[in-house]
């Protein structure tokens, strides 16, 4: 926490370059590199061996002395089970994914898995025998989640797997599937989402989690319809915020908002403070909520995630005791700020990759310690049955500079900075409080220790301790038995930690001096470690005391995030450019982060004016989209039924309206966020929001269209029940030649009563919907979950589709069984253009064989 309010430490770019990996965008892991130096030395043996600035192979360390001494001594796993956890902890982790509910194709896929890969594939087990490849995760509703028993690695080099894998990476491409590790498929599912919640993820990327959530609120929803909950997702870095946002465009939601904050200063977005003219910001009505609360919260915390080893096995090498450690004071205050923001009434999951009881179970003692009853943690053993998991411990001791110790008198008084009363067991100072002009109790607050004495507390002299027995280690009085732990050997999995909180009242106001005054701290960076004095937040029955230490000195934390004051965040966000980010606007809304002043806007690499979106320079704002004659044009062209909610839905990212390329969609629920947002002086800093529904086409075609904003593919499935117009209805034959071919002349349709549709439509974006089984074109077009439609774009004589030829791919794929007949046929029958195309492309080839 360190500087004040004077010498801000807000997280920039740089403190993420510098002070960690970026394991989602970063060079080759170890492993990786060996397999390809493995692979090169097998294709040129003799030139591998003789040189020498490529030396040869060598094994993957996946030993650490440190690593089984500290569990051992911790108990995370019984004796007799030892040998078989670190075994299974040096193999590779089998590959895992969820088929997304939300995608039309579900049921197909499912199917697919049950009856040909299930079927078709085998794998080799331990001794020999043959095994199931993959199967549904038992303990996962409705088949939803596959495990194989293959790792990545052998996905990609088994041939036998091609098939396999090639179905993989389409389906996941697309966004029908999301590979995702199985025990991270488990914390949303504990948290009991409804379509009404509304949901916080607090440290959000990569998106797995958030993607299963926003499944959940969406599972009821009818086509056409949104739901009235929404989620948040947020995440401090930006390259993995951008990610995120990658990932979840896929779900095409209008109930999603996506942030870049620290997560332990999440603002609340109080409309009664700063609170602006609701006519100056432009509201017509105030929104009914005045307060950002959440019904559900999802805090997986940043971790050491030593649970990761198996698809990550270059931790062996860096893992030490002091990553937990340094870590422990921060996911307290994440935790908590959660709980803040958390309804009475609300649940919340707290859940790490990590083994360590230092981040696990002694966080969640002291977040049950400070919260003094209004927070219970949740018994969850009847709750998904097949799941396999263990109770949390309720032992454990402290391991810094080599040292065990078994409860905070133990630690040297020049360590009191680094190893605090929380990460013990029962949360005790042993200290005096006379000696000490603050409350610094975590578990007996404002209460004096019976038997405190001079002698409690004492510095040890001796540079080691001898390892003592656990039954000797303090034992929390908490019911911790209800937290889970998924143990690798169980089922083939990584590792996990689960606890599930409620809120059973408003937190209580805890007040602490701050240990500045105490004069026992004399090294100016274990006062910047350890002090820190109380920070009002946002919302009224919390005061957040930032009591702990957020890194230790000699750690290496592979989370390196500073925290900083959360004014000085506000006022001066101001992030480092990244030329590998363009500075225009990109269509998912990014977060574009570029180097600025307070002084007015500026132009960057000479395109455009400097964004800002209120207190965040440099963050593409987002403003409520209200030009009345784009708005009517779009409403007319595609005779949108009134009866959808168009008018205060859409918004842009351009506070330039009248150069708007995009616009986004959002659900009433997000529009209510945003309103309460700009009420509270724009609080929030939101790298996403909605789902694109238009898009300008600027093309010389498009400028001469009545409209030139296209329906995007995002947006059209929500849009799509409610146009009247410019809506084509194609057979199956006409259908697959659009998608493959990309473009076909009218004259060219096979189907006259098609042909004469298309002639007929105004120039400009129209949709084109697949008839089933070969009907004729209905008067109104009644969907449903199976309807296939995309969108075209009807030129002056010809019909082209406007989806990625990924998408065209896929729909290709998964046209209906009973149509193959009609597809075969209809190769005898392809358009005249497309058979003039193709003799040119092959008398090239015939040209280029004969030069050779």
């Amino acid at each position: 926490m360190g500087g004040g309010r004077n010498r801000s430490s807000r997280t920039q770019r740089r403190h993420f370059k510098q002070g960690r990996e970026n394991v989602w965008k970063r060079n080759k892991s170890d492993s990786e590199q060996q397999e390809d130096n493995q692979d090169n030395k097998n294709n040129n043996p003799d030139e591998n061996s003789n040189n020498p600035t490529n030396p040869p192979w060598e094994p993957l360390t996946t030993q650490n002395p440190s690593f089984d001494e500290y569990y051992k001594e911790q108990g995370v796993v019984a004796a007799e089970e030892w040998d078989a956890f670190m075994e299974c902890l040096r193999t590779a982790l089998p590959a895992a994914f969820r088929i997304n509910s939300s995608s039309p194709f579900y049921n197909d896929i499912r199917s697919q898995l049950e009856n040909d890969f299930m079927k078709s594939l085998l794998a080799e087990g331990t001794d020999g025998s043959e095994m199931e490849a993959i199967r549904p995760l038992p303990w996962y509703p409705d088949n939803l989640a596959w495990h194989s028993n293959f790792s990545r690695k052998q996905l990609r080099k088994n041939q036998t797997l091609e098939r396999f894998h090639s179905f993989l990476k389409l389906e996941n491409e697309i966004g029908n599937i999301t590979r995702q590790e199985a025990v991270s498929m488990v914390p949303p599912l504990f948290l009991d989402v409804c379509p009404h919640h509304f949901v916080l993820d607090m440290c959000a990327a990569p998106g797995s989690k958030t993607f299963q959530l926003l499944e959940m609120i969406h599972q009821l929803t009818s086509p056409g319809s949104l739901p009235n909950g929404l989620v948040v997702a947020n995440d401090v870095d930006i390259q993995r915020c951008n990610l995120l946002i990658h990932q979840t465009k896929r779900m095409s939601t209008a109930n999603l908002i996506v942030t870049t904050h620290e997560a332990q200063h999440f603002p609340s977005c109080h409309h009664n403070r700063s609170c602006q003219n609701a006519s100056e910001c432009g509201i017509v009505k105030k929104p009914d909520i005045s307060q950002l609360l959440f019904d559900r919260v999802l805090c997986d915390v940043p971790c050491s995630g030593d649970g990761t080893l198996r698809k990550a096995p270059d931790i062996w090498r860096k893992w030490n005791p002091g990553m937990g450690n340094g870590l422990h004071g921060l996911q307290i205050l994440i935790a908590m700020r959660g709980l803040s923001l958390l309804k009475v009434g609300g649940r919340m999951v707290y859940s790490t990759c990590s083994m360590n009881p230092i981040e696990n179970e002694a966080v969640v003692a002291e977040i049950l310690r400070r919260c003094k009853g209004s927070v219970e943690l949740v018994d969850v053993s009847s709750e998904l049955p097949q799941l396999v998991r263990r109770p949390g411990l309720k032992k454990w001791k402290v391991r810094d500079k080599g040292l065990w110790l078994n409860s905070y008198r133990d630690v040297p008084e020049n360590r009191k900075a680094a190893v605090v009363p929380s990460m013990f067991p029962t949360g005790r100072t042993f200290e005096d409080i006379s000696d000490n002009d603050c409350a610094i109790s975590t578990e007996e607050l404002c209460t004096k220790i019976s038997n405190g004495n001079s002698e409690d507390g004492i510095e040890l002299e001796d540079d080691s301790v001898a390892n003592t027995n656990l039954s000797d280690v303090e034992e929390s009085t908490l019911p911790l038995e209800h937290c889970m732990r998924i143990a690798p050997h169980d089922e083939n999995t990584g590792a996990f930690f689960i606890a599930v909180l409620h809120k059973i009242s408003a937190l209580p106001a805890v007040q602490k001096k701050s240990l500045r005054s105490t004069g026992k701290l004399s090294s100016s960076k274990n006062v910047q470690a350890q002090n820190a004095t109380c920070e009002v937040k946002e919302d009224t029955d919390f005061i957040e005391i930032t009591d702990g230490p957020v890194s230790e000195a000699d750690a290496q934390v592979p989370e390196t995030v500073s925290v900083s004051s959360h004014t000085d965040e506000m006022a001066e966000a101001v992030l480092d450019a990244d030329p590998s980010i363009p500075s225009e606007e990109n269509e998912a809304g990014d977060i574009q982060p570029s180097k600025g002043n307070k002084s007015g806007p500026e132009v960057v690499g000479g395109k455009r004016k400097l964004q800002v979106q209120g207190k965040w320079i440099g963050v593409d704002p987002v403003i409520f989209y209200r030009d009345d004659s784009i708005v009517s044009k779009i409403k007319e062209f595609y005779g949108i039924k009134e009866s959808f909610p168009f008018n205060g839905h859409l918004v842009t990212r351009n506070s330039d309206t009248s150069h708007v390329k995009r616009i986004y969609y959002v659900s009433n629920s997000v529009k209510e966020v945003l309103e309460l947002n700009l009420l509270a002086g724009q609080q929030l800093k939101i790298a996403s929001v909605g789902v694109k529904m238009f898009e300008r086409q600027t093309s010389k075609e498009g400028t001469a269209s009545a409209c030139s904003f296209r329906i995007s593919s995002e947006g059209l499935p929500l849009l799509l029940p409610h146009v009247t117009k410019q809506i084509l209805y194609a057979s199956t034959v006409d259908f697959k030649h659009l998608l493959q071919y990309k473009s076909i002349k009218f004259a060219d349709f096979t189907d006259a009563e098609f042909r004469s549709q298309a002639s007929n439509l105004s120039l400009g974006c129209c949709i084109l919907v697949l008839i089933k089984d070969n009907q004729k074109a209905p008067d109104t077009y009644q969907v449903d979950a199976s309807s296939t439609a995309i969108g075209c774009w009807r030129g002056r004589n010809s019909i082209s589709v406007m989806v990625t030829a990924i998408d065209c791919q896929e729909l290709l794929e998964r046209m209906p069984m009973h149509l193959e007949t009609d597809l075969a046929s209809s190769e005898e029958n392809k358009p005249s253009s497309v058979q003039a195309a193709e003799a040119v492309v092959e008398m090239k080839d015939a040209e280029i064989k004969e030069e050779n």
